[in-house]
């Protein structure tokens, strides 16, 4: 792999393992997602398991049974196999320290996979990989410095500057969701109280709404006629779908986490300076709704504004599938640097 500390832009790959088809793997909570990749990213194959979530060797089986189906289906010469899950790596991307919706704790799983793959192996955070894919082909290309924003459940995201992913000193750059923004805020997964992605993720989304039923059921009348009266069926899917539908407190939800999405890319101007801030994950698919308000907070809360330029925010291009893209690219550029 390459070294995150490494001065200058990465080289591009060469040789034979530019011009191969990679594995591109995506793990979340729910399911597996693999594709069979090329070398200008587009992709050739998919398929798909669900994510036997609290079990390692099941969701270990499933990564294989994704792989199998997908090389014996493509029959020609694959460069590797990139991996992306949703969890917290070591800086050599060998282990996961910690996986909030996985059974991942200080698991070894670049062994682990390298032993029942039998194929050169790429393994990193997801978000990583989405950021990388962006970089490379999607909204991001020709950045000197582009922070990647995932919001779905939670908030996590990666760093790619002058060609090169940055995984931080132990591995577990990008992980902003987890900045404090309320000082003794909502309980979060991770054990702190106020972090972003408690104000600005699906789940946040839910959880005000939530709020919002049980304080003044009038208010949300419309919604809870969606979950038959039941406050607690309120999720981040349900408000969205009613504000697609127009609904003006669900429209007024939406513009809220926008806001906080703002603020915290503020933040993040204040420390990293990028010249653009790539929004993805399955919030980013409801655009201006939650972009627009977003980059109003970021025009009044960015530090020095007036005086400097603030980063472009820009919605993802890659959509879903960008995790797997930016895996199968990974692999491919560890190969050609003889680290796969």
């Amino acid at each position: 792999m390459t070294d995150p500390d490494s001065q200058g832009p990465a080289p591009t790959p060469t040789g034979r393992a530019a011009q191969l088809p990679a594995l591109g793997i995506d793990i979340g909570g729910t399911k597996v997602a693999g594709g069979v990749v090329a070398p200008d990213g587009t992709i050739l194959d998919t398929a798909r398991r669900a994510t036997p979530g609290k079990s390692v060797t099941a969701t270990e089986d499933a990564i294989s049974a994704v792989v199998d189906e997908l090389a014996q289906r493509h029959g020609g010469p694959l460069v590797g196999v990139g991996v992306g899950a949703a969890g917290w790596f070591d800086r050599t991307g060998d282990t996961v320290l910690f996986s909030p919706h996985l059974a991942w704790r200080h698991q070894a799983l670049r062994k682990d996979l390298a032993g029942r793959l039998q194929r050169p192996l790429w393994v990193g955070n997801d978000a990583d990989a989405a950021a990388w894919a962006e970089y490379r082909y999607g909204a991001a290309r020709g950045s000197s410095l582009m922070l990647m924003i995932t919001l779905g459940t939670g908030i996590g995201g990666g760093i790619v500057i002058d060609g090169r992913l940055q995984r931080g000193s132990h591995g577990v750059a990008g992980e902003w969701g987890h900045m404090r923004v309320v000082p003794d805020g909502r309980l979060c997964a991770c054990g702190n109280r106020g972090c972003w992605e408690q104000y600005a993720s699906g789940n946040a989304l839910g959880h005000t709404a939530r709020e919002v039923a049980d304080h003044s059921p009038a208010a949300a009348a419309d919604l809870l006629d969606r979950v038959d009266g039941n406050a607690a069926r309120l999720t981040g899917e349900v408000v969205a779908r009613a504000a697609a539908d127009g609904d003006p407190l669900a429209i007024e939800l939406l513009c809220e986490v926008g806001t906080w999405l703002g603020q915290g890319i503020a933040d993040l101007s204040a420390i990293l300076d990028p010249d653009v801030v790539v929004i993805g994950g399955g919030v980013s698919v409801l655009g201006e709704t939650v972009l627009a308000p977003a980059r109003e907070r970021l025009e009044r809360a960015l530090p020095g504004r007036g005086f400097r330029p603030g980063p472009r925010v820009v919605a993802a291009e890659l959509g879903a599938q960008a995790g797997l893209v930016g895996a199968a690219d990974l692999v491919r550029r560890a190969v050609a640097d003889g680290d796969g």
